[in-house]
């Protein structure tokens, strides 16, 4: 297990060791709203997104980072927990969403300045890993042993879904992502993919070629699509996720995040500081190591401005 992994794990025992004993939601430490504090940044950051050209970052104690200019960050004016954040989506510039430990769902309606508590189950032990919406009423949020659930009322009530089935049906659930064409995609354990051609009412398999876990996939502009996980493991889909190739890294640091910036250039963080830089829709990679050697977590950029890096020990300057 990588160190990124392991620091994740750690996080979610200690969060689950904060109420160790049955309480009331209303009375669960986490479940009360994020403090604002001067060294917000500074907080382990988990995921960002886009609002429109705003940038919102999500992590550990409810942290809500928010920048207009891709350089100067504040702090989201109301969060109503502090659990850690793990995962954010905007459906547009003020829709969006965000959830995490203690199974929390947060919705904004302002782009991201303030947000609303539509679900929580504190002392469950089962995170939400990553949340996708396919409309501002449909969507699905992935965990654990291959726990899944899917909500059609804007994240007011949420059902039980079953993505695998056999061998493949406990699996962890890192990331789910959507092509341009609609399709549906989860990054998984032991480099397991599954595709949903049909809004997530069925889901196959697909085998991308390797057994290391697949941590962060997202779509390019031109449709070409890219998963990433455990040991430089990187791989290119140009049939909407039908098959897949591996591409070579020239690293062995696991690999957490992709971005694409606006002159089409494609850039992929990971652990160690790990930074990877593409010029032809990922097909191959430069790498590089940032001397700081942080553990990043994710990668974003907006508009014509320089990535911004995200990592567990806070936000990261391009």
């Amino acid at each position: 297990m990588t160190l990124f992994r392991q620091l994740i794990l750690i996080l979610i025992v200690l969060r689950v060791a904060c109420g160790a004993t049955a309480a009331e939601p209303q009375r669960w430490p986490t479940l009360l709203p994020a403090q604002r504090v001067a060294n917000a940044a500074g907080a382990p950051l988990l995921a960002a997104a886009l609002a429109g050209r705003r940038i919102v970052a999500v992590g550990d104690h409810g942290v809500v980072l928010l920048s207009d200019d891709g350089a100067n960050f504040r702090q989201a004016r109301a969060v109503p927990v502090r659990s850690m954040l793990t995962t954010v989506q905007f459906i547009d510039a003020r829709h969006g969403y965000a959830a995490g430990h203690d199974g929390v769902v947060l919705g904004t309606q302002d782009g991201g300045e303030t947000w609303s508590l539509l679900r929580a189950t504190p002392g469950v032990e089962q995170p939400i890993l990553s949340l996708h919406f396919v409309t501002p009423d449909h969507g699905f949020a992935v965990g654990l042993y291959g726990w899944a659930i899917e909500t059609h009322d804007g994240g007011r009530s949420w059902a039980e879904r079953h993505i695998g089935s056999g061998d493949d049906a406990d699996r962890h659930l890192y990331h789910v992502f959507a092509s341009p064409q609609g399709t549906l995609l989860v990054a998984g354990e032991a480099g397991t993919l599954y595709r949903s051609g049909d809004g997530g009412a069925s889901w196959n398999v697909i085998a991308v070629g390797g057994k290391g876990s697949l941590w962060y996939g997202t779509a390019l502009a031109d449709g070409t699509l890219l998963v990433c996980g455990m040991r430089g493991h990187l791989y290119r889909s140009r049939d909407d996720g039908l098959s897949w190739q591996a591409v070579r890294a020239d690293s062995t640091q696991s690999l957490t995040g992709i971005t694409q910036l606006a002159d089409g250039s494609v850039v992929v963080a990971g652990m160690a500081g790990t930074v990877l830089s593409s010029s032809d829709g990922g097909a191959t990679f430069t790498p590089a190591q940032r001397p700081e050697r942080e553990p990043l977590t994710a990668v974003i950029a907006a508009g014509g401005k320089p990535p911004v890096f995200l990592s567990l020990a806070g936000l990261v300057a391009h």
